[in-house]
């Protein structure tokens, strides 16, 4: 019996939310203007990062990055500085990867 209300309850809800998602995709005519729709470039040369509404950023390579990471003056600075831009470029790389996937399809 349990069981069976608690199946009920979650189709519920899900029949509701499905209903709501296909509402809000439906209303939504364009995306944010900060959303990024291309990457290009690489970490040792830069990468290029493009918005849906036309504007780009140009974050540093990884040198001028590991250069501005020197300049902490504690090691644990340096060092968390260095993770947070080796972290960066990775999702930069993974990101530019998605994105060229998800455009040739």
């Amino acid at each position: 019996m349990k069981t069976t209300v608690l199946l009920t309850a979650v189709a519920t809800v899900a029949f509701a939310c499905g209903g709501l998602g296909a509402a809000a995709v439906g209303a939504v005519d364009e995306p944010p203007g900060d959303t990024i729709v291309e990457v290009t470039g690489d970490a040792a040369n830069g990468f290029e990062i493009q918005h849906y509404d036309g504007t780009a950023e140009f974050p540093p390579t990884d040198s001028e990055a590991a250069a501005e990471c020197a300049e902490y003056d504690t090691r644990v600075a340096r060092v968390r500085c260095r993770t947070q831009v080796r972290t960066w470029y990775r999702d930069l790389a993974d990101l530019k990867q998605a994105l060229d996937w998800a455009h040739a399809g």
